[in-house]
């Protein structure tokens, strides 16, 4: 099966969407510069993990300012063992003894550099530190600081990484870790006026934050991209469109599938038991077993698309596909949901209804069908059949209605088990996901998790009703105007977001949503200084 980076590049030719940044970074800090024993540059860590001796997962951490550099390859990369640091947070000499393990400990209660001291005094060969939120935070040396001369590396990784590794290790397998990080040319990217980085990792699969640059470029390349297929619109190129939603709709249904039949007693072994697959990594056998009938069935349905029920193996297949979509890209803050959904907002009207003045004819409709192709419609679309119209046809959604304003309901929905999974990982099915489905109902939202909120109290209940209401207004709307084409997002963006931002108003929560993406917290009593 393709890659998740593979499917994002199917992605974006798919439904137009915005591109996304992610990948390696040098990061300038003009708040604590460089000075001699703190002058690394900030670089993305590949951690392969392994338990038992079998590579099982990789996570992706970030170097410290501090320490020395890590090695660049992984074949040169030593695998060692990973020991939990007692006490956590190794601001004092660890009760176990080491003998050059790669320790895992806390953020909190000390300095970065108190931290590496501790450990390289006692005996490990790294330290990796759990950050105490799902994003990479830069490690810095405190101005005062004068004991920086640190022989061991230091690399910080995400909440849920760092918890997984924990459980790991208290169930007492027997966990190894290398740490290498592979170089790449220097690019110098903008910073939203936060302290942290832009990635996520989520067990194996990257998660890639849209910036609100990329939000605004979707109008263009999905205005390009659609002005090409309504130019271009023939049989050989819904041909191409076909072969490109039949893989990435079987390597959606393979995700959903492995994660859901994980979760049953049955294929636990299946799940957890891996093989070192070429250009493919560590791939577990459930996925090696369910992988041949997700590419039948989306060769069936390629061959079999002009049979009457063939809609509904191209529903499965879309369905699928959404749900690894919302799983692999994430609205990072209410600031950038704001800028997609008004571009899209724009792009939708503009191409139903300004571009009939132009082209006498409204673009959007015209592709949606599929014209001058000999097609009953492009692949990008869920079809449902009128069963009592007496003309017969479909009614249609695009993915595009469903995918964008679902990034910022997602975001609202960000779920935080105790194991350090996300709840859009198990709902949404990630390949990763060993947890029962049972488990999702003991889950607290992001949000309600960090305010303290019921679920009336939260964004999300109210974000799912406001997308069915506007849902509900395009299709009253469309039967109004005689079942002429409707833009969705007209509707659906008002209603959705603006229910965010009054929410966001009323509760005084906005402006961190703007910027920071989550709620105000009231403070704890050991409040965590900014470089600890």
């Amino acid at each position: 099966m393709v890659s998740k980076s593979a499917l994002c590049a199917l992605i974006v030719v798919l439904f137009c969407s915005s591109p996304v940044h992610g990948g390696d970074i040098v990061h300038q800090d003009d708040k604590a510069p460089k000075r001699p024993g703190c002058d690394n540059d900030f670089v993305l860590v590949k951690v392969p993990i392994y338990i038992e001796g079998n590579e099982v997962n990789e996570f992706v951490g970030v170097g410290a300012r501090f320490g020395p550099t890590l090695e660049s390859k992984e074949k040169h990369a030593n695998q060692t063992r990973l020991a939990l640091a007692d006490p956590p947070h190794c601001c004092s000499a660890p009760k176990n003894k080491l003998t050059g393990e790669v320790i895992l400990v806390h953020r909190g209660n000390c300095s970065f550099t108190a931290k590496a001291n501790v450990a390289e005094a006692a005996g490990a060969s790294a330290i990796l530190i759990i950050n105490n939120r799902a994003e990479l935070f830069k490690m810095v040396c405190e101005a005062n600081e004068t004991d920086v001369d640190i022989g061991i590396p230091a690399v910080m990784l995400p909440q849920d990484a760092g918890i997984s590794l924990e459980e790991s290790l208290n169930n007492k397998s027997i966990v190894s870790v290398q740490l290498y990080s592979p170089k790449r040319p220097s690019v110098d990217v903008a910073e939203d006026a936060s302290e942290d980085f832009s990635m996520e990792t989520t067990g194996s699969s990257n998660v890639v934050n849209i910036s609100t640059t990329s939000a605004i470029l979707f109008v263009l390349i999905a205005s390009c991209f659609l002005f090409m297929l309504y130019k271009l619109m023939s049989f050989w190129f819904i041909e191409v469109l076909v072969v490109l939603f039949a893989i990435g709709g079987a390597e959606g249904l393979q995700t959903c599938l492995v994660a859901l039949l994980s979760s049953f007693r049955w294929f636990e072994r299946a799940a957890d038991t891996f093989v070192k697959v070429p250009l493919l990594g560590a791939v577990s056998y459930l996925t090696l077993a369910v992988s041949p009938f997700c590419i039948a069935f989306a060769v069936v349905w390629a061959v079999f698309r002009r049979v009457s029920i063939a809609w509904i193996g191209q529903d499965i297949l879309g369905i699928a596909l959404i749900i690894t979509v919302l799983q692999i890209i994430r609205v990072p803050n209410l600031k950038v949901g704001t800028v997609l959904l008004s571009c899209a907002f724009l792009y939708d009207i503009f191409w139903v209804f300004v571009s009939k003045w132009w082209f006498k004819e409204s673009v959007m409709i015209v592709v949606a069908r599929g014209d001058k192709s000999g097609e009953d419609g492009i692949p990008m679309l869920l079809k449902i059949p009128r069963m009592f119209d007496p003309w017969g046809g479909y009614s249609i959604i695009g993915f595009g209605d469903i995918i964008l304003p679902g990034l910022l309901i997602a975001f609202s929905l960000r779920l935080v088990l105790i194991t350090g999974t996300t709840f859009l990982d198990i709902v949404l099915f990630d390949s990763a996901t060993k947890v029962g489905i049972g488990r999702i109902f003991n889950a607290l939202s992001r949000y309600d998790w960090l305010s303290k909120k019921n679920l009336r109290a939260g964004y999300f209940l109210w974000a799912m009703i406001a997308y069915g209401l506007g849902l509900l207004i395009t299709y009253v709307a469309l039967n109004l105007m005689d079942g002429h084409g409707q833009p969705a997002l007209l509707y659906i963006v008002p209603f959705t977001l603006g229910t965010f931002l009054t929410l966001g108003r009323k509760r005084e929560d906005l402006k961190n949503l703007w910027t920071r993406g989550e709620p105000e917290r009231p403070c704890p009593h050991n409040q965590l200084q900014p470089s600890q």
